[in-house]
Parts: C-alpha cells; structure tokens; sequence
C-alpha cells in the first residue's frame, strides 16, 4: 500500500512540475497566398487563416517556425509580382525560418531585401553569410532550434553568392554547440532537406530530438524515425496543414512528444485585414497586363486530375511526342491536382511549376533498367518488359537528365518543346 502511495505522490509531483510547449511549423508556402484546389477538396490552405491560426497559438505561448521557401520564381505569378510580401506579414509570429533553395529565387539582392523586411532570423548551418541556431527560452526551458541547406543545394540554387558545407557534419557542429555549450533541453530541426536525407541525419546525429519535415512536399503525421529517438512530421505544401507538436518537460528532462496536422481550410476564420489585402492585391495581379493572360481559360476537364494521373498523363504525351520508347519524369515536378471545370494557364502553372523542356537519349536496355531500379520517384511510361540487349530512345526532362539521374545519360538531345506547353494542348477541352 506505501508503494502505490508513493507511486501516486510521485506521478503528482512530476505532473505539477511537467512544463508544455508548443511548438508549430510550417513549409514550402511558395507564394500560395489565396485557397486553392487540394486533396479532392476545394478552398484549401490560404495565407489568411494561417495568420489567424498561428496568431491566436503564439499568443498562447507557442514558438513558430517556417521551413523555408517561401516563394517560387515562374510560378504563382504572385511570387513574380508581390516576391515577398507576405514575409512581413509574420512578423511578430515566427520565431525563425529555415532559408530554402527557392528563397534566392530572384538574386542575392532581392533576399537580402526580403531579408531585411523580417524581424526573425533566417537559420542554415550550413550556408555561407546565415546564423546557424537560435536558442529559445521558454518556462525555464531551453530550446536549440537550427536548420541546413540539404545536399542538392548546389545543383538547385543559381545564385553564385551562396556556399554551402556538408550538411551532416554542419549539423554534428550545431548539435554539439547547443548540447554542450547552450546546454539546451532540446534540438529542433526546421528545414531545409528531402525526406531521405532528414532520416539519415537522425541515424548520423544522435541529439536532434524533432525534425519538422521539409522540402520533399511530403504529409507525415507525427512518428519516430526507426532506430532512433528523433520524431518526424511534416505538414504537406502550401500551408494546406500546419505542423503542431507539444513537447512535455519535467525537471528540464523532455519526456513525451505529440503531435498532429492541423488542416488550414474554410473551418478556420481568416484575418480580416490580411484578407482584405490578399483580395486587393489578386485583383491587381489579374489586371496587370503582365500576367492577366495567366488567368484566361485554356482548358475545361470533365473530371478532376490527380496528381498522379496528370504524371502519368504527361509522360504518355512525351513518349507519343518523340516516338520514344520509354518516358519518364520527377514526381517532383507535379505539385497540384487540376480541379474539373475550368482551367487557367495559372492553375496549370501551379500543378507543374517548372519549366522543363523535353529532352531525348538512347540507352541500352541493362542501364535503363539500373535507371528505373534507382529512380522509385518518378512518373512512367515504359514497355511491360526491358529486354537488356537492346537499345532503347528515352524521353525525359532537362531536369532528370541535368539534374536528378545525370549520370545516366550521355548525348543528350533537346528537343524545343517545353512539358507544360505542349500539355495544354492536351488537356481535355
């Protein structure tokens, strides 16, 4: 009987001492400032009603973050025109924001502009001329929050006046500093790398104890990486979701971690003021001489396109179109479904973002069979069997053969015709 009341009395204890902290994060905005089509759902995400949401949470005591890209150079063509307005917006809301490879879309001197706007710093431990951590304080509690530049960084960024170090070791530097130096009670990661590389830092750095998701667009409840102590979640693109994870503390010691998505959509009010000037500035986008063609209706569809069909759709049309054998592209390279009805240049900008020219090679049959076994990420229209004798003509993007899988192809050959472009025309009207 004294062992269950000393076991009661010591639950209370640790209860009444526990401390809670909130922490909320989101990723990839690109500029996605009205509600858009998603998930089978209209009226998704909008810039609004996060604002609402991630100010009534901060002033419940809830530190915020940004995983970086917050804009995208081509497309919406609100990035072109309005680059980073909303950065300002948050102001007062987000504690510190990951720097990401679309962030220097625009050059070295529209960042630092759009850096200067913001009052929290933008983190990468491993870029040249960024702070690598901040430390917050909160309920007594210590919290090292950092963020790194992943490892494809060189190929995706254009702009010359960025280096980036290793990422792994940049962030064993950081994890050390904050454990043994900043004697911090617990290390976030905010962004910036793909799926895979956040899963492999958790093996290689023991220490983080939270990687919010980034970079990858990938939707990831709260889990803990297998083989480690590090938890993991990632809140999709666009603001469609935002990250919430509590962290529960007693005696400085973190002892449980939970999480969820929280979906941004019509069921949460919108800040008016915000609201209104998201409505304003839309209005004059599709004025603008510059970009009111954007928003004409090239296209009407009978039923909606996921995303996986407008992949498969596209690389149908590119085999068909070079009389290729085998057609491939990046899942990447499709972000958005097409909602049925009808269909703007814009909207269909915003479901392929880049501007990828199709390109063709030739291949023999056993190196584009090691292809396909290597590339699980990517839409495909092949021959049901690949006969590695023989050669084979490949119809890809400037993006899989410059970027992605460059080391497969040799003597590549542009063709001129752009994915997006030519895909409009074969678009069901």
């Amino acid at each position: 009987m004294r062992t269950v009341i000393a076991l009661v009395v010591s639950l209370l204890a640790v209860s009444a001492a526990a401390q809670k902290l909130t922490l909320l994060h989101f990723s990839d905005y690109h500029s996605h400032a009205l509600p858009f089509y998603s998930e089978g759902r209209d009226d998704q995400g909008g810039i609004a009603r996060a604002i609402e949401y991630l100010e009534g949470e901060k002033k419940r005591g809830a530190l915020v973050f940004s995983g970086g890209d917050m804009i995208n150079k081509g497309s919406p063509a609100w990035s072109d025109k309005y680059t980073c307005a909303e950065w300002s917006w948050l102001n007062g809301i987000v504690d510190a924001m990951a720097f990401g490879n679309h962030d220097p879309d625009y050059g070295k001197e529209e960042f630092d502009r759009c850096r200067a706007s913001v009052r929290y710093p933008i983190l990468s431990a491993n870029t040249s001329g960024m702070r690598p951590y901040v430390v917050f304080v909160r309920k007594g509690v210590r919290i090292g929050v950092f963020a790194l530049a992943g490892a494809d960084f060189r190929q995706l960024v254009k702009v010359s006046a960025f280096t980036y170090a290793d990422p792994v070791n940049a962030a064993r530097d950081v994890v050390r500093a904050l454990r043994v130096t900043e004697h911090v009670d617990a290390v976030v990661m905010i962004g910036h790398e793909d799926y895979e590389d956040d899963l492999a830092l958790a093996h290689a750095v023991p220490g983080i104890d939270l990687i919010f998701g980034s970079h990858s667009h990938r939707k990831e409840a709260l889990t803990r990486i297998a083989g480690t102590k590090t938890w993991f979640i990632s809140p999709f693109q666009y603001l469609t979701y935002i990250s919430r994870v509590v962290l529960t503390f007693d005696d400085r010691k973190l002892v449980d971690v939970t999480g969820e998505l929280v979906r941004i959509d019509s069921n949460l009010r919108a800040d008016r003021t915000v609201a209104s000037n998201v409505a304003r500035m839309q209005r004059e986008l599709e004025a603008d001489p510059q970009y009111r063609d954007l928003f004409k209706v090239i296209a009407r569809l009978k039923a909606p396109l996921s995303v996986e069909e407008l992949g498969n759709k596209t690389v149908g049309m590119m085999r068909s179109l070079t009389n290729a054998d085998v057609a491939l592209s990046t899942t990447s390279s499709f972000r958005q479904p097409l909602p049925g009805g009808p269909i703007t240049a814009e909207l269909l900008r915003a479901a392929m973002p880049y501007e990828n020219e199709i390109v063709v090679a030739e291949m023999t049959g056993e190196r584009l069979q090691q292809l396909l076994d290597k590339a699980s990420d990517v839409y495909v229209a092949r021959p049901t069997v690949i006969d590695a004798s023989r050669t084979y003509r490949i119809a890809t993007t400037d993006y899989v053969t410059g970027v992605e899988f460059r080391e497969f192809f040799n003597d590549v050959q542009k063709t001129g015709m752009k994915v997006r472009g030519k895909l409009e025309s074969h678009l069901e009207n």
